[in-house]
């Protein structure tokens, strides 16, 4: 029997289920675009898949609908792949392990895909019923959206006709969002040099923070490893001689990395001083995270006397520098906007190998000007400390729209299903509709999803009932969009 079976709506978490069985991370969504083409053929639709696997289904409108505007819904099939250290999974082969527990589905340690896996199973119960009244309808799921929006970007506009878009990529019910952030992924390569070395390898670990979305969740006060690991080694520096082997902490640039690993070499004497220390900063950062990241841990390991290549001082000294200085979290908060995050930054990934320290960082900003003096910055620090920096994946901000007939048609909808009206809101985390706002003119677009918790980490949840509320609330949105 199916782990979803019993959930409502049936044929949403049906098709969310076949999802869920076909691996998806970024950069591996071939395999899901074709069963989204698949889907189209078996139920006569014509689709389009482009020659990067974005995948449009087009479904004419019902009766009593054919003079209607057409609607686009949009969501991205791909996944952020995060999941805990003890939990053997490989996304690029295996389906996810779902399970069902006081009203929330999850994955047994790994991300569950609810962003946006939910917006593909709307998508794909809403083409294939028959009793569902709409206007014509343009499917539109884009691939790496969680890297980059890289499937948006580089998608053909000119083929969809609907100037009306509802974007099913929110984690918020009772939530409308018209606005949100434009950002970057900022590539900073610092080169090390190295030196023969002799002495006692410590591992030190980071670890035991509760990680997130680096959109959602930056206004949360949590912990970022990369930036605690930075503070704990150039805070050693005052306690006991060290030489610096690698550092590696994250997997995603948006996410807030829950982990990171620094390798040492040291004396037999300082290795115990070392441990004091860790437990000391252990204690003061869990005073200084409590109500978000109180179950900081910082385990120190030793691998015995080894002979090994470590950065030369100068090289590690300018490691730390960078570490110390990259701007984190929140930068500035909108002067025009209540309780929005402006600008932010977050150091998400580390990687060392024998050449460089590589750390990417996800810069988000609803000013365009804003986010670009802080990869400025990130840029002139790292240049600074003799390295090479480069910006992807850079994408607009979805600006506010002042009149927007199909936002004031949603409220109107919501208070008659809800009975109040909906937080009209604008949000810090990147979604594709400014791309589609330069791509398609006239457009009006809001955003709109379940409630879903912890997304980017292990342990994402998606709230079974609240699927099905926005879900019939969809339904009476379609319904009430003749005109």
């Amino acid at each position: 029997m199916a782990v979803l079976e019993q959930c409502e709506p049936k044929r949403v978490f049906h098709y969310f289920e076949e999802i869920c069985k076909i691996p998806h991370g970024s950069g591996n969504t071939k395999q899901i675009s074709d069963y989204l083409v698949g889907f189209a053929k078996e139920h006569g639709l014509k689709y389009i898949q482009d020659s990067m696997n974005n995948v449009v289904i087009y479904k004419d409108a019902t009766e009593g609908y054919e003079n209607a505007p057409t609607v686009i819904l949009q969501g991205h099939m791909d996944m952020v792949c995060e999941k805990r250290p003890d939990v053997e999974h490989d996304f690029t082969k295996d389906g996810l392990k779902l399970s069902v527990k006081d009203g929330y589905i999850s994955a047994n340690g790994t991300t569950l895909g609810g962003d946006d896996g939910i917006a593909v199973a709307y998508g794909l119960a809403l083409l294939e019923s028959k009793d569902i009244p709409h206007p014509a309808l343009e499917v539109l799921i884009t691939v790496d959206e969680e890297i980059g929006l890289l499937g948006a970007k580089g998608f053909d506009g000119s083929v969809l006709k609907g100037r009306r878009l509802i974007n099913l990529d929110s984690e918020e019910e009772g939530s409308i969002w018209i606005s949100c952030a434009g950002g970057l992924s900022a590539y900073s390569r610092i080169p090390v040099q190295r030196v023969e070395a002799e002495g006692e390898k410590i591992k030190v670990k980071i670890s035991g923070l509760l990680g997130g979305h680096s959109g959602a969740e930056i206004d949360k006060n949590r912990a970022n490893a990369n930036v605690l690991m930075g503070r704990f080694l150039y805070g050693l520096k005052k306690k006991a001689g060290y030489e610096l082997i690698a550092i590696d902490g994250g997997q995603k640039d948006n996410a807030i990395p829950r982990e990171c690993t620094a390798v040492l070499m040291t004396s037999k004497e300082n290795s115990e001083i070392i441990k004091e220390y860790a437990a000391y900063v252990q204690g003061k950062l869990r005073e200084e995270y409590t109500g978000s990241d109180e179950g900081i841990v910082i385990d120190v390991c030793s691998d015995g006397i080894q002979q090994a290549m470590v950065m030369h001082p100068t090289s590690r000294e300018r490691v730390l520098f960078y570490l110390v200085n990259i701007p984190f979290g929140i930068l500035k908060m909108s002067g025009t906007i209540e309780g929005l995050v402006e600008t932010s930054n977050n150091i998400g990934i580390l990687k060392t190998d024998e050449q460089e320290v590589l750390a990417v960082s996800s810069v988000r900003s609803s000013v365009g000007a804003a986010r670009d003096a802080v990869a400025d910055k990130i840029e002139y620090l790292t240049e600074f400390l003799g390295g090479d920096f480069e910006i992807r994946g850079a994408y607009p901000a979805w600006e506010y729209r002042k009149d927007s007939p199909l936002r004031d048609k949603m409220v109107e909808v919501y208070e008659d299903v809800y009975g109040e009206k909906p937080k009209v809101v604008a949000i810090h985390a990147g979604l594709e509709c400014g791309l589609f706002y330069e791509k398609i003119d006239g457009l009006d677009c809001v955003s709109l999803g379940p409630n879903m918790k912890d997304i980017h980490t292990s342990e994402e949840v998606l709230d079974i009932a609240s699927t099905e509320r926005v879900w019939k609330y969809l339904l009476k949105v379609l319904e009430t969009l003749k005109n």
